[in-house]
């Protein structure tokens, strides 16, 4: 048992008692546990497997490779539909819905997947860098902002772009970048708090 993962489950306001169980079922197969994007992760022969977490209305998994199962009793969900391409969820709403067996027969696949090479790797986004107007402005208008975003990679350049866009309304977007500007500054991207 690894005790970043413990201290993970034990810090949950909500699901302790599920996410034990969980890791309970995982950790009878040959998986590796550790903490990786901020959560627990079930690692076997180097490969990620499966993630494990607690959301406000639900507990679950994700297959980082989750396409590949059968799923014949349909319990895996795309959470990103258009965009995932590989990853699948499980969610739960009680430990009531904690089966074992069913579990650890969707997890075994899943290592034997792995074993067997089967992986959509990620693409690099292709798109140029869409800079939104508000964003571009404040950019402009202060030569050390400009310089330190300038300092950031692609990828994390278009999180705080894809962040101020995202927004519907012009207020939602204003607090957005009001948001960005000192981590900007402080050489902070917007998704570092989740990456161990």
């Amino acid at each position: 048992m690894n005790d970043k993962v413990t201290a993970y489950i034990v810090s949950q306001k909500k699901w302790t008692q599920e996410l034990q169980l969980l890791r309970s079922f995982l950790l009878e197969l040959e998986l590796f546990e550790d903490i990786k994007w901020g959560m627990p992760a079930y690692i076997y022969k180097t490969k990620n497997i499966i993630g494990m977490s607690g959301f406000k209305n639900y507990f679950g998994l994700w297959f980082h490779q989750g396409v590949f199962l059968k799923d014949e009793k349909k319990l895996l969900v795309n959470a990103q539909e258009g965009k995932t391409k590989a990853m699948r969820q499980w969610r739960f709403n009680s430990i009531e819905e904690l089966d074992k067996k069913t579990l650890q027969e969707y997890v075994l696949e899943a290592m034997k997947n792995a074993e067997m090479g089967k992986e959509i790797k990620s693409q690099p986004n292709k798109k140029p860098l869409q800079i939104p107007t508000k964003l571009l402005k404040a950019l402009e208008s202060n030569e050390e902002l400009k310089v330190k975003f300038e300092m950031f990679s692609l990828s994390k350049k278009r999180e705080f772009t894809e962040y101020i866009s995202e927004a519907k309304r012009e207020t939602t977007k204003e607090n957005r970048l009001e948001k960005i500007i000192p981590m900007i500054k402080l050489g902070i991207g917007l998704n570092d708090k989740y990456r161990k």
